[in-house]
C-alpha cells in the first residue's frame, strides 16, 4: 500500500485536476509514452485551505454579544455543535466552488478540520518541548540537564509563537528564538553545569523568558543571559 499526497490542491493547474479524473475514477495513470502507472494500491489525499476564511470569521465575530461566548469556547477548546455544523458546511461549499462536481464525485470522503484552540495549542506546545528536552538528554557536551517551563512561560511562547491564519506553525521558531537560543548561550558560558534544573518563567509585558538555575535543592541562583 502507497500513500501519495497533494498538499494545497486548490493551488494546482487544471491539467493536474484533469490527471487526478482519470486516477481517482480507474486508478491508472498514462503517461505520455503510454505507459500505465497503477494506482490501485495506493491511498490518495489531497489537502486544502478552502473555507478557512470563512471558518474563521465564524470563530471570531466583529459584532454582537455572541462573538464573545464563541471567542471563549474556542479559547478553551470547545466549539457549539451548530457552529461546527456550520463550519464544515462552509468547508465543503467552499471546495464545491473551487472543483468541478465530476471531481467532486469521485473523492471517497471528506473531512474538515477545524482551526486549533488553545486545548491542542498547549498538547503540541508540550510535544515541542518533550522535543527540546529529548535533544538536551542526547547532548554529547555532558551537560545533561532538566528544562521546567512555567505556565507563564508557556503563555509567552504560545502568544509569540501561534497565529490565526498559521495556527501553531511558527510555533518550532519561536521554541527556537525564545528557548532553545538561549539556553544554548547558556550552555557555552558556563553557566549551566551537569544534572542542572533550568526554571523557565516569564514576567508580565516582558519581551523575553527568564532563566533560573537550580543546582540543588538548597539552592537557586538567577542566570543573567536570557533571549534577545
Amino acid at each position: 500500500m502507497s500513500v501519495v499526497l497533494f498538499d494545497e490542491i486548490e493551488k494546482a493547474s487544471d491539467a493536474l485536476w484533469n490527471l487526478l479524473l482519470g486516477i481517482l475514477d480507474k486508478a491508472t495513470l498514462t503517461l505520455g509514452d503510454n505507459r500505465r502507472v497503477d494506482f490501485s494500491q495506493a491511498m490518495i489525499f489531497m489537502t486544502s485551505n478552502l473555507g478557512a476564511a470563512e471558518m474563521n470569521a465564524m470563530l471570531r465575530p466583529k459584532l454582537g454579544f455572541a462573538s464573545m461566548e464563541t471567542e471563549r469556547q474556542h479559547t478553551i477548546g470547545g466549539i457549539d455543535p451548530k457552529l461546527s455544523d456550520k463550519m464544515s458546511h462552509a468547508g465543503l461549499e467552499a471546495a464545491r466552488r473551487k472543483f468541478a462536481p465530476e471531481f467532486m464525485n469521485r473523492i471517497d470522503k471528506t473531512v474538515i478540520f477545524h482551526p486549533l484552540g488553545a486545548r491542542e495549542l498547549r498538547r503540541i506546545l508540550q510535544i515541542e518541548l518533550d522535543e527540546v528536552q529529548e535533544r538536551i538528554e542526547k547532548t554529547r557536551a555532558g551537560k545533561r540537564f532538566l528544562i521546567n517551563v512555567s505556565d507563564s512561560a508557556r503563555d509567552f511562547l504560545l502568544m509569540e509563537g501561534t497565529d490565526v491564519r498559521y495556527g501553531a506553525r511558527p510555533l518550532k521558531r519561536a521554541i527556537e528564538r525564545l528557548l532553545v537560543q538561549p539556553l544554548s548561550n547558556l550552555i557555552v558560558t558556563g553557566q549551566i553545569r551537569q544534572c542542572d534544573c533550568i526554571r523557565v518563567t516569564h514576567s508580565a509585558s516582558a519581551p523575553i523568558l527568564t532563566f533560573f538555575r537550580e543546582a540543588g535543592v538548597y539552592r537557586s541562583r538567577e542566570v543573567h543571559g536570557v533571549a534577545a
